[in-house]
Parts: C-alpha cells; structure tokens; sequence
C-alpha cells in the first residue's frame, strides 16, 4: 500500500512510523507546505520521498490529512474531487464543520473521518513518536457513509497498530472532545498565564514547581498553530464546558473564603470518584 500522509508533524509523523513499523505501507510520501518540516521528515525517514499534493494522490491508496482543523474541510474536499479509488481520511480532532462539508460530496463514501484521541506538547516532525497509538482509542465518526472497503482500510489500520475503535456522530464526539480534551489544554494555558502573571521571578517558579504543577501545565507549551483553530472550530462546546469549569472554580473558591473544611473534603471527595474511570 502507498501512503500519502498531508501533514508531517507530531500527529502525521508518528502515524508514519506507525504504518512503516507494522509493515502496513510499503512507501510513504510526504506533503508539507513547511519546507524545513519536509526536509526534516524526509531526514528523519519518516516519509520515502516529498512531493506535491498533486502527484501524490494519484499514486496513493490511502491519503491521511494530519495538518491543522481549520484546513482539513477545504483541502478534503480538494481531494475527493481527485480521487477515484482512492481512500481518504483525517486525524482532526473536530468532526462536526468537516462532516458537513463534505456531507453532499459525490465521493463522500471514499472519505473516512477519524480521531486518533492521542497527542503531546510537542510539535514538528522531531515530535513523532514511535508506538504512540498503541492502547489509545479512535473515534470514527459517520462510518455508515463511507464505502465499507474505505472502513476496512482504515479500521484495519487502527486495529494493527493497537487501537481501540469507538464510532460516534460528529456532534457527539466535538462534545466529548471538548470536555475530555479541549477544556485540558485552555485550563493548562491559563494555568500558566497566572503563573507568569503573578511569579515575576523564574528561577522561583523552576525551584518550587513539582510535580503536579508540571504535570497541569505541561499542555501549555502545545503550538497555537494548532490549537487556535481546535479551540475556535469547537467554540461553542468549548465556551459550554467553559462556564461549568468557571463554576466548580467559583464554588471552591467560596469554600476557601469561607474556611468551608467540610465542603471542600465533600467536593474533593467527589473529584476522587474519578479513580474509577481514570487509573
């Protein structure tokens, strides 16, 4: 199978060394409008060979959008006025505007919509890393309007490489996401802002900050290229998830000020019931 992969950084990059390590591609080509990010992946052998979108897809099997959310609906739609045989899917983490878009598409059967729900701080081709899916799940969203051999394709992909498949409407999982992951990284970027508001001193911060601080605001050092367009694609459940996380700030902080010892052991008691779904 030849695979073209649209997007060579910490997402694209890792499912490159994915598809080559369970011997599931026999080339990869590489397509990045950032010239050194292309270099680098092709340095890196992440990818066999660069070359433009044009040319790529018409030697590819399965082409793989890894590139930021806000331009995965256009570029999609780009390609499967391209396609024929080919299979075409994205790793996006919003699902709901892309659906649309592509809902009336002649070959919307060839088109798989996924999330691979795995990520880091990190970014760029030197990001990638090797087993990162393994053990982590991916949403298919809408698989009953792909062809079934595009869902073969993919699902069969996932599964090699050792993911969990769980299918859902694009409004349902834009919601989850938004309270299991995209409220993380907005918590994590204020988080740090007040930090850096408030410690003028850095050498402090680095001394005291243990553990736990690091592990909360370690999202906070993820690229704005991509979670700009994440945030404002998925604004609405974003700002919902928002005013509930406000709220719960609020009620502890009225916990606090009243010196409310019983309140905040009933409220952190209940936070602790999370053991039971996270391990």
């Amino acid at each position: 199978m030849i695979v073209t992969i649209i997007g060579l950084g910490l997402i694209g990059g890792s499912f490159a060394l994915a598809l080559k390590d369970n011997g599931l591609a026999e080339r990869v080509i590489g397509v990045d409008t950032d010239p050194a990010h292309a270099a680098k992946a092709l340095e890196l052998g992440l990818v066999d060979e660069l070359r433009p979108l044009e040319t790529a897809i018409a030697d590819s099997d399965l082409i793989v959008l890894a590139i930021p959310v806000n331009a995965i609906p256009l570029l999609a739609v780009k390609i499967l006025n391209r396609v024929e045989r080919q299979v075409v899917m994205d790793m996006g983490s919003t699902k709901e505007e892309l659906c649309e878009v592509i809902a009336q598409h002649a070959r919307r059967g060839r088109f798989v919509a996924t999330h691979p729900m795995w990520g880091t701080e990190y970014s760029g081709p030197e990001a990638a890393v090797r087993g990162a899916f393994a053990g982590r799940s991916v949403v298919i969203c809408q698989r009953e309007l792909s062809d079934p051999d595009a869902v073969e394709l993919v699902e069969g992909i996932y599964e090699r490489i050792g993911m969990p498949i769980i299918e859902m409407e694009a409004e349902e999982h834009d919601l989850h996401a938004a309270y299991v992951s995209h409220i993380s990284q907005v918590t994590s970027y204020a988080l740090a802002l007040t930090v850096l508001e408030k410690e003028r001193e850095d050498e402090k911060i680095f001394a005291l900050a243990g553990g736990g601080f690091e592990s909360t605001v370690r999202l906070a050092k993820s690229s704005g290229e991509m979670w700009i367009p994440i945030l404002l694609k998925n604004k609405y459940n974003v700002l919902d998830v928002l005013r509930e996380h406000i709220h719960q700030l609020q009620i502890m902080r009225r916990m606090i000020e009243r010196d409310d010892a019983e309140g905040l052991r009933g409220a952190i008691g209940k936070a602790n019931s999370i053991r039971r779904i996270i391990h």
